[in-house]
């Protein structure tokens, strides 16, 4: 084949002007505009990630982190729904789904006494234990991509081992936020900001997962696989200073009153942690307790009662829909809000579930449809909201030496919560008014503990941190 020469004295085979040539320009241009949409996402979304400073504190790096963390768990998720572990069919006995409900405390038996204290042991390893929760879940996939198909044994104890470590990952990861918090994000707008990634990443993860499962059952386990252990990588990328023990103290938790009576500090528990961490710890109960009651109590009611005109699948995709958006838009008002306390915000959720459930009690009878379809979606943003909220309280309030404890325990108690909402749910008879009068207290309760505590801290401009010692 005849050679041209390039303008360096380089040799460049003939051909740029015939078919072949022809060939490749067509083919190169096909791949850049298939490209270009894809390209300019992640530009965009590079740009988002990376914005008010985010990307010279570190933020950012953890933005992207908690998306590859959340695709790896939906690919799981995806893979297992189609075993008898998620399974729950619709003549499923209460007693079973009650025995759910134990299992699912399993985890946080482990997280919260063991977990916890582990880790606040290795302050210095924070990058150190997402890369082992990412590493650990992504052989653990292995592991169950040879029992998924037929649902052999070992995938029990590797599902469990997979909550666990997801679990333990939350953990590290709120701890960490507020050593990458840039001056101009708010501890509230940061963990939004990380969510909403995290959701982003979900959304997007599920209909791979589901392309993958079409060649196979274990084939969302090998994409899960693959993407935590590019989680495994991205956690040892994180800045040093996640690691760095400038500015930590080994910390005892102690109450002021402790102080005054003699000195001697307190065993580390949620009640020496300040009064707004508390207040914010019993709202986020009630709104916690408020979702597992909706989940399980209108799954049983809208299978025997579906909404007017629809059928009982139809009703519960109803639900379920709304609820996410809720999820979602609690999310991304976090994301978007200026800097404000995180006490007003649990109380002004704290009051909007409350309303909502009350009206919902009043009109069930006259507007079933809108009735829970509102209450699905306000349960759902109020719970984001609330919670985002409630981790700024324990990122801002306590000392890093026992943080991850105190993350522990109250991830721990609010899936109890959410676990004794769920018990209400299923030994409730299914009457639509009785579900949403209940489901008022539920809030109420939380309104009479927190309400009054979260509205003064906020006009304080927040609680005092508890001493270093």
């Amino acid at each position: 084949m005849s050679s041209r020469t390039s303008s360096r004295g380089v040799p460049v085979p003939a051909g740029g002007g015939g078919a072949e040539g022809r060939a490749r320009r067509a083919g190169r241009a096909a791949w850049r505009a298939l490209r270009r949409p894809f390209t300019g996402v992640a530009r965009r979304l590079r740009r988002l990630t990376h914005a008010h400073g985010a990307g010279e504190s570190g933020l950012a790096k953890l933005i992207e982190l908690h998306a590859v963390n959340s695709a790896g768990d939906m690919m799981i998720t995806v893979a297992l729904a189609s075993t008898v572990f998620f399974s729950v069919p619709t003549n499923e006995a209460r007693g079973r789904v009650a025995l759910y409900l134990a299992v699912t405390m399993a985890p946080f038996a482990l997280l919260a006494p063991v977990v916890g204290p582990l880790l606040d042991r290795v302050p210095h390893g924070r990058r150190a234990a997402m890369a082992g929760a990412m590493l650990a879940r992504a052989l653990l996939a292995l592991t169950m991509s040879g029992a998924v198909a037929g649902g052999g044994l070992q995938l029990y104890p590797a599902a469990l081992g997979v909550l666990v470590a997801s679990k333990a990952y939350g953990v590290v990861r709120s701890a960490v936020v507020p050593r990458l918090l840039p001056p101009r994000i708010s501890l509230v707008k940061a963990n939004s900001r990380v969510t909403l990634a995290g959701l982003v990443a979900t959304g997007l993860a599920a209909p791979a997962g589901a392309g993958l499962h079409l060649l196979g059952p274990a084939w969302p386990l090998y994409g899960a696989f693959v993407v935590f252990v590019a989680g495994t990588c991205l956690s040892l990328s994180l800045p040093h200073k996640v690691d760095s023990a400038r500015g930590e103290a080994r910390a005892r938790l102690a109450s002021g009153e402790a102080g005054a009576a003699g000195g001697r500090p307190v065993k580390a528990g949620l009640r020496t942690v300040g009064p707004s961490v508390l207040h914010g710890l019993q709202a986020n109960a009630a709104l916690r307790a408020l979702s597992g009651f909706l989940t399980f109590f209108l799954a049983f009611l809208l299978r025997a009662q579906p909404l007017g005109g629809l059928g009982a699948a139809a009703s519960l995709g109803l639900v379920a829909v709304a609820a996410g958006a809720g999820n979602a838009l609690g999310t991304a008002v976090g994301a978007w809000l200026k800097a404000r306390g995180p006490e007003p915000i649990v109380a002004a959720v704290l009051g909007l579930a409350l309303g909502v459930t009350v009206l919902a009690a009043v009109f069930y009878g006259v507007m079933a449809v809108v009735v829970v379809t509102a209450v699905a979606a306000t349960a759902g943003l109020c719970q984001a909201l609330a919670k985002l909220s409630l981790d700024a309280m324990i990122q801002r309030d306590v000392p890093e030496g026992v943080r991850t404890s105190a993350f522990a325990r109250s991830e721990t108690a609010l899936q109890l919560a959410w676990v004794v909402g769920g018990a209400i749910g299923i030994s409730l008879p299914l009457i639509g008014v009785v579900g949403m009068v209940v489901a008022a207290g539920l809030v109420a309760v939380g309104a009479a503990l927190a309400g009054r505590g979260l509205l003064g801290a906020g006009r304080r401009g927040g609680s005092a941190a508890p001493r270093v010692a």
